[in-house]
Parts: C-alpha cells; sequence; structure tokens
C-alpha cells in the first residue's frame, strides 16, 4: 500500500496542468498570477514533492484524502457515494454470470466433444470475441431505443436500471468462466477417485455433484475474488453508456478533470479493495478444502 500510495502520487505530480489553475477555471475564475500563486500556497503545491507527499499520506492515516477540486467535496465521501453502486452492479453481473457459466460448463464438460460441448465452445469464444461496450450499446439499443423498457438517458440506480449493465458484464464474464468450470470439471472427472467410484456402482449424478463439483470449483473461487475486484474498481466503459453512477465513471470524470485527489484516492481505495479481497479468498481456501489446513 505505500508503494502504491508513493507511485500514484509520484505520477499525479509529474503529470502535466497547473492544479490550482485547473481548480480556478472551474469556479469561472480568472487565474491571474497572483491568485494562482495564492492558491497554491493554500492546496500547499509550492511545497517540495516529499512534502507534499508526507502531508497528504499524513491525511489518509487519519481518514482525510483532501478534498476533490472539481467537485468540491470531501475525496472519502465522493468514493462511498460512488461504491455503492459499483458494488451492486459487481454482485448483480457475478451472480447472474454464476448461473449461466455454471450449468453450461458443467453440461460442456459432461457432454465432452459432443454436438452440445461444440455448441457451448463456439458460444464461449464469441463472448470473449465480442468487446462490452459494443454488447453494452446493442442492448441499449434494442431494449432502450426500441422497446423503450429502460430509460437511455441513464443516471438511477434503481433495479429497472440494473440489469442491462449487470448483463452486459456478465456476458463476457461468463464466456471465460464456462472455459474454466469445463476445464475443472474435466480434470476432476479423470482423477482416480473417479474411477474408483465408478467402479463401485456410484450413480453418475453423485459423483458429480458430490465429488468433482466441490473439487472443480475450488481454483474459481480465486478467479471470482479477482473478478470481484475488478468489478469494484469500476468498469468505465459500461458505467459511462449507461450513465451508471460508480467508481469507474467518477474515475473518468476525475481524470479527464485533473483531479488529483479524486485520482489519488481512488487508486489507494481500489488497492485496498484488492489487497482485502484476495486476503478473504486465501483465508476461505480452509474452509472449502479441509485437507489444506490438515497440511499446515
Amino acid at each position: 500500500m505505500m508503494g502504491i500510495s508513493f507511485f500514484t502520487f509520484g505520477l499525479t505530480y509529474l503529470s502535466p496542468g497547473d492544479p490550482a489553475e485547473i481548480m480556478l477555471t472551474e469556479c469561472g475564475n480568472v487565474p491571474t498570477p497572483e491568485l494562482l500563486e495564492k492558491t497554491r500556497a493554500e492546496l500547499g503545491l509550492d511545497k517540495p514533492f516529499l512534502v507534499q507527499y508526507g502531508t497528504w499520506l499524513k491525511g489518509v492515516m487519519t481518514g482525510d484524502m483532501g478534498t476533490s477540486y472539481s467537485m468540491k467535496v470531501p475525496v472519502v465521501d465522493k468514493l462511498v457515494s460512488c461504491f455503492r453502486p459499483t458494488l451492486e452492479l459487481a454482485l448483480a453481473s457475478l451472480v447472474i454470470m454464476v448461473l449461466i457459466s455454471v450449468p453450461l460448463g458443467i453440461l460442456s464438460a459432461v457432454c465432452r466433444n459432443k454436438w452440445v460441448d461444440y455448441l457451448v465452445r463456439a458460444l464461449t469464444f464469441l463472448g470473449v470475441s465480442v468487446p462490452n461496450f459494443w454488447i453494452g450499446l446493442i442492448l441499449l439499443s434494442i431494449f432502450g431505443v426500441t422497446l423503450r423498457w429502460v430509460t437511455v438517458s441513464g443516471g438511477s440506480t434503481d433495479f429497472k436500471s440494473l440489469i442491462l449493465p449487470a448483463v452486459t458484464l456478465a456476458i463476457a464474464m461468463s464466456a471465460k468462466y464456462t472455459r474454466q468450470v469445463r476445464i475443472a470439471v474435466l480434470e476432476e472427472l479423470n482423477q482416480d477417485y473417479v474411477t474408483g467410484a465408478r467402479m463401485r456402482g456410484i450413480r453418475e449424478r453423485t459423483i458429480l455433484w458430490k465429488h468433482v463439483l466441490p473439487n472443480a470449483m475450488l481454483p474459481l473461487v480465486t478467479l471470482l475474488g479477482l473478478s470481484l475486484g475488478s468489478l469494484l474498481g469500476g468498469t468505465a466503459v459500461v458505467e459511462i453508456i449507461y450513465n451508471w453512477p460508480g467508481m469507474g465513471s467518477m474515475a473518468v470524470k476525475a481524470i479527464s478533470c485533473r483531479d488529483y485527489p479524486l485520482v489519488q484516492g481512488y487508486v489507494l481505495w481500489i488497492a485496498l479493495l484488492y489487497m482485502g479481497i484476495n486476503l478473504l479468498v486465501d483465508l476461505s481456501y480452509t474452509r472449502l478444502d479441509p485437507r489444506l489446513k490438515e497440511e499446515r
């Protein structure tokens, strides 16, 4: 976290443009040289780099990430307000993705090298190849413009407005996860314990649901954790297409306005989320597979 904070602060410090001038211009003031110097002194921009970083880091340790230049609100408040819509979108897309990819992956593995397997693999290849923004525009054109089931302008966070962006994200993820589920299930079906269970006369359905799936799902937990961390960082393209007020669209606006405190707080926030989610995933391994706990 210290390395990420230093690297992020250094990049924003080296970025072109004067934050004081940008802030004054956003307020509609004419940035005279005297006013610029005064504003820079108030923001601490006239101090050396290490002094600025130390002041900012001290504020971060106490929960103060500064004030947004463009929105004139505390960075922490802005991050919290944008995090809830992003969390709702991330969880909804993950649920839809699991409901699609797990049954299709299992079906493809069980029907290996049959027409069902070829069909599922072709659909996953198509899903991986198609970009998110194209899927989002097509769905918005059909359900927003043609059928008028959703408002094209967006901006709200109700359940009706949540469906299309969640489906857009889930389609691309489902293609990748369906293949991962298929590979994991096939690896388990080739294990010796499956052969032994079949020789003992255990039904194929029992072997699949009670033995194969619990072992096959373990490596997918890591991928789900990484996907959740990525989604919580905000998927900027999808959020902009649907005008979803989440972390991604906020970050794009902050970058375009050169709102350095908000950009720094956003990067630090996402890094913290990634680390926390990865820690929870690692801790969950012993719960999902007791053998790992016994090895320790």
